[in-house]
């Protein structure tokens, strides 16, 4: 089973630099995209909805905003549209599917590097991401959220840690929470699993030289359940093409 999970920085910019035809020849099982940046009436089916998939998005109420999306090739039993807590919500970063044996969700979390108050509200996100994979863990089902968490969790993660210490997406309480999700809930980095080599990035900021650079963050995880310990045969993060200001993470479980 393989799955790939990308901030597209814009579907419809990632669209006009080649993402669709590479896509269509990875012919992964589940594609979760981030930062659609487009309502679905935008979006020309025969341009992105490649043959052979289901196509769901969950959009941002305000135009040209957010938004995320799934592509399944299985059909799914049932699809779900946020978390259940409006302000999230009306900005489109949360979408799941739940097959007959999975559940799979593409995340976008807020960043909170623009203003204080998104700070704050990145935070109370952060609270009620929680309780929904409180929820999930409840359920008999295996679970896979694909994400853009918006932070780098370890020194590992990103290039320049000791000049970020302060900077939002590599905060003291950000990292915490996320350590907080692996252990005490349990969940798993999956690309971690089988890739502890250093300067493993998934975005690059566009100022600078930071891609020509790989001054990068890795921003962008498969968090599962336990059931997926130990059953992560290859991790990627493509760059040979350039889609986005993030790349393409790309893992391979056994489906078992």
């Amino acid at each position: 089973m393989k799955i790939i999970t990308l901030n597209a920085n814009g579907i419809r910019a990632a669209e006009r630099k080649g993402l669709f035809p590479w896509l269509q020849q990875q012919q992964a099982d589940f594609i979760c995209i981030q930062e659609t940046k487009a309502q679905l009436h935008q979006l020309p089916p025969t341009q992105f909805m490649p043959q052979g998939y289901h196509y769901f998005q969950a959009d941002a109420i305000k135009k040209g905003y957010s938004g995320v999306a799934l592509f399944s090739k299985r059909q799914p039993l049932s699809v779900e549209y946020g978390i259940g807590f409006a302000d999230f919500d009306a900005e489109g970063r949360w979408v799941a599917i739940e097959t007959n044996d999975l559940i799979v969700a593409s995340l976008y979390m807020p960043s909170g590097s623009s203003k204080d108050s998104r700070q704050a509200f990145k935070y109370v996100c952060m609270d009620h991401i929680e309780d929904k994979i409180k929820q999930l863990k409840k359920q008999a089902k295996p679970f896979i959220i694909c994400a853009d968490w918006n932070i780098a969790h370890k020194k590992i993660d990103i290039k320049n840690w000791k000049a970020n210490q302060k900077n939002s997406g590599f905060l003291p309480e950000e990292r915490a929470w996320i350590s907080k999700l692996l252990d005490e809930h349990q969940l798993i980095d999956t690309f971690r699993e089988v890739n502890q080599e250093e300067h493993q990035y998934s975005w690059w900021s566009n100022r600078g030289q930071a891609w020509q650079n790989n001054t990068g963050w890795r921003l962008d995880y498969h968090l599962t359940s336990p059931h997926f310990k130990n059953k992560v045969t290859q991790a990627d993060i493509y760059k040979e093409e350039r889609f986005s200001d993030h790349a393409p993470v790309i893992i391979d479980y056994q489906s078992n």
